[in-house]
């Protein structure tokens, strides 16, 4: 009986460990099961700076192609932007860059249409209507990346040019996706800033859309790969959905401080909806200085809360460049002067942008914004 007890104990004590390890090693709610390419760790002060690598060789092109899509090169040419909803702050200036870079080019027309819910089947019927109706190129940013791509290649079957930006489909339902950021790079500038705030163990919970939606889902995962590998301490405790909604993110922000009280110190808000919510949510409850919001968010939603010193950065890039240079790259691979296996292309007032990931244009690196610089920008 002893024997059979102690041999129980055992198995149950290497079962414990296994689910711990396996805990441990599970990715964060919310995360995609792609390979992860976590960045160097900050480096202390006083060490010395780590060598930079080698530039890594670009893979493939990966991007589907129209079908005897007409020759337009130089000519005017009729685009229709589909993001993933309007009547939110971010993608109304994704649109105020795509129309500045028409005006400047001269010979692009571009008109935004799409829901005003995050939703798929109406995105996914709203580009239809356009394949139907007859333009020359598409423009979208995803609200699932696998559901979007049959409609997406449906356009190119139709002989209509699609480019990508914010939110990317799989690579061959579009011929090019505009990355407003690297996502490792995101990932790094999240939880570093975090960490800035809260020390390195403490305990957060990520407000995001969707499990499904592909760049935050790359970001979660690259987050969880970049903590694991520089801030091992740090306690994930839950991840949450809130469908680009306000009072939804509201209300599971404020859900996840009372659930976890004070084991709960910062909030990730992984859209420009759900930063600026829990950023009310955490105002309202009284705990700025005690829970620090860190997100994606527009200078204009968040620059109240910047300026009570409640929120200290926000991680975002430029989406007026973004869609600025979405449309510069819909015009290059129209007049032809971007191809597959290209290293770069030109993009107007933005120069010259780097081709990554096989048939990635990389925007560039994230930016904070914070009390010093907030002022500086109106989006």
């Amino acid at each position: 009986m002893s024997k059979k007890f102690s041999v129980m104990m055992i198995m149950l004590l290497v079962l414990a460990a296994f689910s711990s390890v396996s805990a441990q090693e599970a990715r964060w709610d919310g995360a995609d099961d792609l390979p992860v390419n976590p960045l160097e760790c900050p480096v202390a002060e006083g060490a010395a700076e780590a060598t930079e690598a080698a530039p890594a060789d670009v893979p493939e092109y990966d991007g589907g192609q129209p079908v005897n899509a007409p020759d337009l090169a130089g000519q005017k040419i009729v685009l229709v932007d589909v993001p993933k909803l309007v009547g939110i702050g971010y993608f109304a200036a994704t649109t105020k860059g795509q129309q500045e870079a028409a005006a400047e080019l001269g010979n692009v027309e571009v008109a935004t249409d799409a829901p005003t819910e995050a939703n798929i089947d109406e995105q996914i019927s709203t580009i239809d209507n356009y394949i139907t109706k007859g333009v020359n190129g598409i423009l979208f940013a995803a609200n699932d990346p696998v559901a979007i791509g049959p409609v997406l290649k449906k356009a190119l079957e139709a002989g209509i040019h699609v480019v990508g930006y914010d939110a990317n489909a799989v690579p061959d339902a579009r011929e090019w996706f505009v990355n407003q950021a690297e996502f490792n790079g995101i990932a790094k500038s999240m939880i570093d800033s975090l960490v800035a705030e809260t020390g390195e163990d403490a305990g957060f919970g990520i407000v995001t859309s969707t499990f499904t939606t592909p760049n935050q889902a790359r970001w979660i995962a690259e987050m969880w790969a970049y903590a694991g590998k520089c801030y091992p301490e740090l306690k994930w405790l839950e991840t949450v959905e809130a469908q680009e909604d306000n009072i939804l993110s509201f209300n599971q922000a404020t859900t996840l401080m009372n659930k976890y009280g004070d084991e709960l110190q910062g909030l990730l808000g992984m859209t420009s909806v759900a930063t600026p919510a829990a950023a009310e949510a955490v105002t309202q409850l009284g705990l700025c200085g005690e829970v620090a919001v860190v997100g994606l968010a527009t200078p204009n939603a968040m620059r109240p809360y910047v300026k009570s010193d409640c929120v200290k950065s926000v991680v975002l890039w430029n989406p007026v460049d973004l869609g600025y240079a979405a449309v510069y790259v819909m015009r290059a691979v129209v007049d032809g002067t971007l191809k597959p296996g290209d290293t770069t292309v030109e993009a107007g007032r933005l120069g010259t942008l780097e081709i990554v990931n096989g048939s990635e244009v990389l925007l560039g690196p994230p930016f904070i914004y914070n009390a010093d610089n907030i002022d500086d920008f109106d989006f």
